[in-house]
């Protein structure tokens, strides 16, 4: 179990930046990485960006791919996700979660962040 704390979000303009934070603590054992996923208003939960822990390649939905980059420091036990040309449609309230081989996530979830996109 990995307790998690996200921080970051906030009220940006259309074609705006923002970059989320996650603090990490616990064990990592079982799973694949560590994960971003989003709700936005009305919708179910969906994985955005993943980064394995054994350092391979990095996952991202098709709906962010050259926008959002994730990234860890794990000195610091923290992965981030880097948000730029972000749209109205990438409002939601953003997790961090750990996630199987499968992209699943585990059953601990954080408070999220809420990003809301608008001018």
């Amino acid at each position: 179990q990995v307790q998690v704390v996200e921080s970051g979000g906030g009220l940006v303009q259309p074609g705006g930046s923002l970059r989320l934070s996650c603090a990490a603590s616990g064990s990592t054992f079982g799973t694949y990485g560590m994960g971003w996923f989003r709700q936005p208003p009305g919708k179910e939960r969906a994985i955005v960006a993943g980064i394995p822990w054994s350092g391979g390649s990095t996952y991202y939905a098709d709906s962010v791919k050259g926008r959002f980059t994730i990234s860890r420091d794990n000195t610091k036990n923290t992965v981030y996700l880097q948000m730029n040309s972000l749209k109205p449609e990438d409002t939601a309230v953003y997790y961090c979660n750990q996630y199987y081989s499968g992209l699943s996530p585990t059953s601990f979830w954080g408070q999220g962040t809420q990003v809301t996109v608008s001018s």
